[in-house]
């Protein structure tokens, strides 16, 4: 009965010490989350439209602002939106700003900037500004021109996040403007820079074509014939590794190797030859000659002597850091060329 006395003592006190951690626990969690809450700082996104006249459609300088409750700058990435259409990504720069050069097409537009947060700052938006252009207005009247904008495939999200050695895509739509009054289709170039070394891009297809009766709009599940055309933008990284299972090409007959085997060859087939009236002198050049070559052919100045010994040769990755990839559309109406940008964001680790 005494032994039963104290495991029940054992129990209880057992059990006043999980209830007494778990009031803790539940006391402690609110001031861990307003501590974790407190680490990142609200912020307030502002947006700023300079428009003006361009052929056939209105350029607007947009310049978004964006700072925290403490006045400082925030830093980080901003896009520039039309309804549901990313037009834009900007870097922040310095002074928490960041502007871009948005065309857009005859009629009404909603912009607004959103930045996407950093570790020390929240997301936040800037409220929506409606802008009418009208094509009658612009110069140019009627004359056809076109708008970019991005939309992420892989990853689904924006701005592009890429390990080294990975590929991301995306899909660049050129939405026609005042096409109706196209008497020729209207062939667009497209193509990037802003990469990081060790990257490149690719587009499928490389150019598109907007006729007079091309839409400018479409509805989600409408076939490609009654949307505005689209193309494959492709970015792909280089990680790190070996060059492949082959010796490097450049290897065989190196600069080095070549001037090791023929000044010996010519001085020992020239000593050689001058020597024809003593035989044993000839005939001792002939085998140093033989042993010179059997040489070059077994040590490293073979390529495949040096892959053999030191395997492939490694590969250097794509840098990280945050780049600004520019994507420039090119095209003529028969009169004038038309260029268009629009920059996406692309983050290497």
């Amino acid at each position: 009965m005494h032994v039963s006395g104290l495991k029940r003592r054992a129990l209880r006190l057992n059990f006043a010490a999980g209830l007494g951690m778990a009031l803790l626990a539940s006391a402690c969690l609110p001031a861990v989350a307003r501590a974790q809450n407190a680490a990142t700082l609200a912020t307030n996104t502002t947006l700023n439209l300079d428009a003006r006249g361009l052929a056939g459609a209105s350029q607007t300088t947009a310049t978004a602002s964006v700072t925290g409750v403490d006045g400082q700058p925030a830093g980080g990435i901003v896009a520039f939106e039309d309804g549901s259409r990313q037009l834009a990504e900007v870097v922040l720069n310095s002074a928490g700003e960041a502007t871009a050069t948005l065309t857009l097409p005859t009629g009404v537009h909603s912009l607004r900037a959103v930045y996407m947060g950093d570790a020390t700052h929240q997301a936040s938006a800037s409220a929506s500004t409606q802008v009418h252009t009208d094509a009658s207005s612009a110069s140019g009247g009627s004359t056809p021109n076109f708008q970019l904008s991005i939309t992420p495939v892989s990853p689904s999200t924006l701005p592009m996040t890429l390990t080294a050695g990975d590929t991301g895509s995306a899909t660049v739509t050129v939405t026609p403007v005042n096409n109706a009054s196209l008497t020729a289709p209207m062939f667009v170039t497209l193509s990037c820079s802003g990469l990081p070394s060790l990257a490149s891009c690719s587009f499928t297809p490389e150019n598109v074509q907007i006729l007079a009766t091309t839409p400018t709009s479409c509805t989600t599940g409408s076939p490609a014939s009654a949307c505005p055309p689209t193309s494959l933008l492709v970015i792909s990284t280089q990680g790190p590794g070996n060059s492949g299972p082959h010796a490097p090409a450049d290897r065989r007959g190196t600069p080095v190797s070549l001037s090791l085997l023929l000044p010996g060859m010519l001085g020992l087939g020239g000593l050689a030859w001058g020597a024809r009236r003593r035989r044993w002198l000839q005939r001792i050049a002939l085998i140093a000659l033989v042993g010179l070559v059997t040489t070059l052919g077994t040590t490293a100045c073979n390529p495949y002597w040096y892959y053999y010994n030191h395997g492939p040769t490694p590969t250097v990755p794509t840098p990280s850091g945050t780049y600004t990839v520019t994507i420039t559309a090119q095209s003529s109406n028969g009169v004038t060329a038309i260029t268009n940008s629009t920059t996406m964001v692309l983050t290497v680790k």
